[in-house]
C-alpha cells in the first residue's frame, strides 16, 4: 500500500482499496497503515495448530474459523488476527469480519505490547466477542480473557485443556504446541517419555 505523500489519515475505504492492490499486508490503526512483518516458524505452527483444532471441533456448527489473511474491522481500525472464530456474522463484506466470537493472537516481540493492551481493549469493545486469547511462542503458556467473567484472564499450560466456554469445546494445550520448538515443550515431552517408561517397566 502506497501511503499518501501528505500525512493525512487514511480512510477505511482508501485502506481497503490499497490492501487489494498491495503485496504486503497492513493493519490500519487510528488512520495510519502499518506493514506487517513475516512470522517465525513457531508462530506459524501455533497459528496453524489452533486453527486446525478449532476447525475440527467446530465441524457441523454455524461457526467458521479464519486465519491471518482475513481482516477484522473494529470501528475504523483493521487488524489481521492470527486466528478468529465467527459464529454470527452480520457483515456482508467478503474481505473483513466485524462480529467475531473469539480472537486469537500468537505473541511476538514486535507485537506483544500492542496485542496485550491496545488491541485487546479495542477488541473487547466488540459486542459479539466472548474470548480473547494470547498464545506465547517462546514458552508453553496461553492466556484467555473471558467476557463471561468480566474479562478476567485465565492461564493454561502444557498438560492442561483450554476451555472455550463460548463454543462449548476444549482443546489440549499440548495439541496447540505440537512440533513447536521451545524449552517448555521439550521439557514436557521428556517428562511424558519418562513417565511412559516408568509405567512400562
Amino acid at each position: 500500500m502506497v501511503l499518501p505523500q501528505t500525512h493525512r489519515h487514511i480512510s477505511p475505504e482508501e485502506y481497503l482499496q490499497g490492501e487489494l492492490e498491495s503485496d504486503i499486508k497492513h493493519q490500519l490503526i487510528d488512520g495510519e497503515a502499518y506493514a506487517m512483518a513475516g512470522a517465525s516458524e513457531n508462530h506459524n505452527l501455533l497459528s496453524g495448530n489452533i486453527f486446525s483444532e478449532l476447525k475440527i471441533n467446530l465441524k457441523g456448527s454455524p461457526c467458521r474459523t479464519f486465519m491471518s489473511d482475513m481482516k477484522l474491522r473494529v470501528a475504523d481500525d483493521f487488524f489481521y488476527p492470527d486466528v478468529m472464530v465467527v459464529c454470527n456474522e452480520d457483515n456482508l463484506d467478503s474481505y473483513y469480519k466485524t462480529a467475531p466470537t473469539i480472537v486469537i493472537e500468537v505473541l511476538s516481540k514486535t507485537t506483544r505490547k500492542f496485542d496485550q493492551s491496545a488491541k485487546r481493549l479495542r477488541c473487547q469493545n466488540i459486542p459479539s466477542l466472548q474470548e480473547y486469547v494470547l498464545i506465547e511462542q517462546d514458552k508453553g503458556e496461553i492466556q484467555l480473557f473471558s467476557r463471561a467473567h468480566n474479562w478476567q484472564s485465565f492461564y493454561y499450560y502444557l498438560g492442561d485443556r483450554i476451555n472455550f466456554e463460548s463454543l462449548g469445546i476444549s482443546i489440549a494445550v499440548e495439541d496447540i504446541y505440537e512440533r513447536v520448538d521451545n524449552e517448555d515443550v521439550l521439557s514436557f515431552l521428556q517428562q511424558k517419555q519418562q513417565e511412559a517408561l516408568q509405567t512400562a517397566s
